[in-house]
């Protein structure tokens, strides 16, 4: 697998909770999108983490094309 999955054409809204790490799916095959459930094992995609200082909505990438890894950047709508 060289590209990853399209998981989703929306970004993901997550609420989420100061001091808290989040593991985002880079390879679009996790079960628990948009986070890492680790079946990017055997691949060359590793997850990326994204520390959230504050407590504030966060929209993940869902489509895996964003140039902002983890975040959306609108790709989405672009491919």
């Amino acid at each position: 697998m060289s590209s990853p999955k399209r998981a989703s054409d929306p970004p993901y809204l997550v609420e989420t909770e100061a001091g808290k790490t989040y593991f985002w799916c880079a390879c679009g095959q996790s079960k628990n999108q948009p986070f890492c459930d680790g079946s990017h094992k055997g691949t060359a995609f590793t997850p990326v983490s994204y520390h959230a200082t504050t407590a504030k909505r966060v929209f993940f990438c869902g489509c895996k094309q964003t140039a902002n890894q983890p975040l959306c950047d609108g790709s989405h709508k672009k491919s």
